[in-house]
């Protein structure tokens, strides 16, 4: 039988340097710093300072932002636990947004409020530039240079619900084109060709929990970007069906049965196959009832004999060859048994 040793408790000078001078009291109490020496050393003059109730800064000088930041969390998160662990709290909207490196969002040392998201059930008020956000969702965490962070999704939305019942985005008193350019931040590819911060699907999720896709403003911005993104997609299919050789396929039919009944409006259509592609429903669907439509849509199609290949953004961009490879696949065997249906091709007034 093995045991494993349990590593001693970093020291005083070791947690200081991984929380950037910030501590709690219980760390403190528990590297056996006596309270009165603590009140004795944040006396005006001396060489601590209390920042938050039972967080305190280890040195003379103010505070940098990112040790504001850290006082925010180890406040939210103070539990007792003797490593300063800090479940049960994270950073979010715009403060974990500026640690994300967001371009169109104040720097850190401009964030005037701190959000922190914590469970239901903790007993915390607001304090100082710490806001605390309360939440009946298991927290998830991100680690940003060391700090708890939420998701670039939820933080995203988290900032934009903040922004909005402070007038912010009315106002435009964090300058033009905020709002398109923090959605448009959350879902661009980095440079190095990594994955996304986050989905479509998952922005817009985010986005419907917290109540902003009735927001006028928001639900335009994200339209928009959308848009960009599904016509981004259509046109790396066409450079993918050109190289397969495969005829142009109608883009957004009305696809109807011989009696009027509507069928649906796939992205891409084969009348000559019976094949329709349907691209990202997520990229098109931003509420319930939108992506039931289309849903309902395809089963229908699938019903009348209609061969549906759905097709992933992602994937275009990471596997275009097996992509272009399916699609070819689909269209050669085509159909089976197709009810025989009514084609409109609206035209094209972009």
């Amino acid at each position: 039988m093995s045991y494993q040793i349990p590593s001693p408790a970093p020291s005083l000078e070791e947690l200081a340097r991984r929380q950037q001078n910030v501590i709690t009291a219980s760390q403190l109490r528990a590297r056996g710093v006596p309270a009165r020496v603590v009140s004795g050393h944040c006396r005006r003059g001396g060489p601590w300072q209390r920042l938050l109730p039972r967080v305190y800064l280890l040195q003379e000088n103010a505070p940098t932002p990112e040790q504001r930041i850290w006082a925010a969390l180890l406040y939210a998160a103070q539990n007792g636990r003797e490593e300063g662990r800090r479940e049960g709290a994270v950073i979010t909207g715009a403060a974990a947004l500026a640690l994300y490196g967001f371009a169109a969002v104040p720097r850190l040392p401009a964030v005037t409020g701190v959000q922190v998201l914590v469970p239901r059930q903790r007993r915390l008020r607001d304090v100082g530039d710490v806001r605390i956000q309360r939440t009946e969702r298991e927290l998830q965490a991100r680690e940003v240079h060391g700090l708890a962070c939420a998701p670039v999704p939820r933080a995203v939305a988290d900032a934009l619900r903040e922004w909005t019942d402070a007038g912010v985005l009315d106002a435009g008193l964090l300058g033009p084109g905020l709002l398109r350019s923090v959605l448009r931040e959350a879902l661009a590819a980095p440079s190095d060709g990594a994955r996304p911060a986050c989905t479509p699907a998952e922005l817009v999720a985010e986005l419907r929990e917290a109540d902003l896709l009735g927001v006028p403003r928001i639900r335009a911005a994200l339209d928009e970007l959308l848009a960009a993104e599904r016509e981004s997609v259509l046109a790396r299919l066409a450079e993918l069906l050109d190289e397969q050789l495969l005829p142009v396929p109608l883009a957004g039919p009305e696809l109807r049965m011989r009696g009027g009944t509507f069928i649906a409006v796939p992205d891409l259509y084969w009348p000559q196959a019976a094949v329709a592609v349907e691209v990202d429903s997520g990229l098109r669907c931003v509420s319930e009832g939108e992506a039931a439509w289309v849903r309902t849509g395809q089963h229908r199609m699938e019903y009348l004999g209609v061969r549906v290949v759905y097709v992933c953004g992602d994937r275009v961009a990471a596997e275009p060859e097996a992509v272009g490879a399916e699609l070819r696949e689909a269209y050669v065997a085509g159909g089976v048994d197709v009810v025989e249906l009514l084609v409109t091709q609206w035209p094209d007034h972009s």
